[in-house]
């Protein structure tokens, strides 16, 4: 059952992103946003762990003190800015995503809201997620960052409308 479950939500949370994504003209990064999910590494902690409130990955953590899932993930996955990390023998220094991968990061944010909340989701209730989470130690590039607040923000006082200024955006 917790299999079955976890396929569904792999599968709503991938395909609200993909309509975020072709939304603001990320067409090929929509289709093959996630696809590492259904890789055995992921998917079968995904289906031991499932909660359908949070991320499998995070329970995984909770119990061995890391996830595989999580590294095999964001290791495939170029718009989780952990992907944007390098000399970690010297602390590690996160690197400016390219612009693509910010805005496909911003509608998978999107998509994990809507999906976990479901008809309770709101910008507003995302953007208070996203200002916790910048709370909290965050080794994202500054530029990335300032990148989701102000999306999030204008999401929350312009609403759906600002998809479109967002393909726009080029630099």
């Amino acid at each position: 059952m917790k299999a079955w479950q976890h396929f569904k939500t792999i599968n709503h949370h991938k395909m609200l992103v993909m309509k975020g994504c072709f939304r603001v003209g990320l067409y090929k990064q929509g289709l093959l946003h996630d696809l590492s999910k259904y890789t055995p590494t992921e998917f079968l902690v995904g289906c031991r762990y499932f909660q359908g409130n949070l991320s499998p990955n995070n329970i995984e953590r909770k119990e061995k003190g890391y996830s595989l899932a999580w590294l095999h993930h964001k290791g495939r996955n170029k718009h989780h800015y952990e992907y944007w990390q390098d000399n970690f023998d010297n602390g590690g220094i996160p690197i400016e995503m390219p612009l693509r991968y910010k805005k496909e990061m911003l509608c998978d944010y999107l998509g994990a809201g809507r999906a976990y909340y479901g008809k309770d989701f709101t910008y507003i209730k995302e953007y208070t997620w996203w200002q916790n989470k910048m709370n909290k130690p965050l080794a994202m590039h500054p530029s990335d960052k300032k990148f989701i607040t102000i999306w999030l923000s204008e999401l929350v006082n312009e609403g759906d409308c600002i998809f479109r200024k967002l393909r726009e955006v080029e630099k």
